[in-house]
């Protein structure tokens, strides 16, 4: 029996502009896994996952026609991400053969309820790691990236892909989409093999080193919130409003690099101020857009946060999920976390993953 894990992730800073190639964002990994194991099967195999077995189908109304949403379903990213290894498995001379796969998550409460911290990512990842033991396909962390990010985008259909980089690299993360047309284009005229050993234009995969008395605090809200239909909101006000979003994605695109380099002098002040920065322009985006992004209860956990003396905003999509900050390991957080739950709010104890080597192979 084959067992391995994939990490969650949460977004820092760069959020909605990442989706656009070339647009950076900063990514951390976190200590809460998927894990799925995999063992050889005779004449049929299996998909089993006890945490979402009873999760329900998400459907909305387009044009008074009822529509099925699956990109919330985590059977259709593991079945994407057996789709795709097996076809590249195939490419590589690889026999197929029946498994029985089994998945298990960190990735919710135990209510089933989701975080928000990147599980539809983390389940095609560990889903490709554990074919890429089973059929001894040798995958670099760059390949698994890019298979998996084929899976995830045959279901997903929008988004950076920046929590696969996550769950595929650990650790903190500077990242810029690729060509999403290109990649597609290629996936249609060339062998899958092919395009995984291309080089993607506009993809950058930089870890980063974070300073010494950097602490990272993450709060929930207790809200889940979908980041496919939010990432489809804003873009429907993108075409709408051109220029003011392309000062958007100009302005996140400097605050971002200049966070960057923030982790690279090893300057706690400039990474706050820019969190700060990124904050406004998230509100100026919801303005833009008409999406709530910041919602009330990501309000108060920013506030409170800030009245504390740390550097806070919504991670990722917004609209509910968690919120991060950026303190000073030097300063004093039990005040901030005593004012988190009287507001209702769940200081959640995760720390930044970073793979080790007999880790990262299991």
């Amino acid at each position: 029996m084959i067992e391995v894990t994939a990490p969650g992730k949460l977004y820092i800073a760069g959020e909605y502009a990442v989706v656009e190639p070339g647009h950076p964002a900063i990514i951390v990994a976190i200590d809460q896994f998927i894990s799925v194991s995999i063992g050889p099967a005779k004449k049929s195999g299996s998909i089993q996952s006890a945490q979402y077995s009873d999760m329900p189908v998400r459907w909305t109304r387009r044009k008074n026609e009822l529509v099925l949403d699956i990109r919330d379903n985590p059977f259709h990213y593991i079945l994407a991400a057996i789709h795709f290894t097996e076809k590249f498995a195939q490419e590589k001379g690889k026999k197929l053969a029946f498994f029985d796969l089994k998945v298990t998550s960190e990735l919710d409460n135990s209510n089933g309820r989701k975080y928000g911290l990147g599980s539809s990512g983390a389940v095609t990842v560990a889903t490709v790691k554990a074919l890429n033991a089973f059929y001894d396909l040798q995958l670099s962390q760059l390949e698994l990236f890019k298979l998996a990010t084929l899976a995830h985008l045959n279901v997903q259909g929008n988004g950076s892909c920046g929590d696969i980089a996550a769950s595929c690299y650990g650790g903190w993360l500077a990242f810029s989409t690729f060509d999403h047309e290109w990649v597609l284009a290629k996936l249609e005229s060339e062998k899958m093999s092919t395009l995984i050993e291309s080089d993607w234009p506009n993809l950058q995969i930089e870890p980063l080193q974070v300073p010494e008395d950097l602490r990272l605090l993450i709060g929930w809200t207790g809200s889940p919130a979908s980041t496919s239909d939010l990432v489809d909101q804003v873009h429907q006000s993108r075409n709408e409003k051109k220029t003011s979003y392309e000062n958007f994605l100009q302005d996140s695109t400097d605050c971002v690099n200049q966070m960057i380099q923030g982790f690279k002098q090893n300057d706690i002040s400039l990474i706050q101020k820019m969190i700060r920065k990124n904050r406004s322009l998230l509100n100026q985006l919801t303005s833009l857009s008409n999406v709530s992004i910041e919602t009330e209860e990501l309000k108060r956990l920013n506030d409170l946060a800030e009245k504390y003396g740390g550097a806070a905003k919504s991670s990722g999509a917004g609209g509910g999920d968690c919120g991060i900050v950026i303190v000073d390991k030097r300063a004093g957080i039990l005040p901030l976390m005593s004012s988190w739950e009287k507001a209702g709010i769940t200081p959640l104890p995760l720390h930044v993953y970073h793979f080790t080597e007999d880790r990262y192979e299991s």
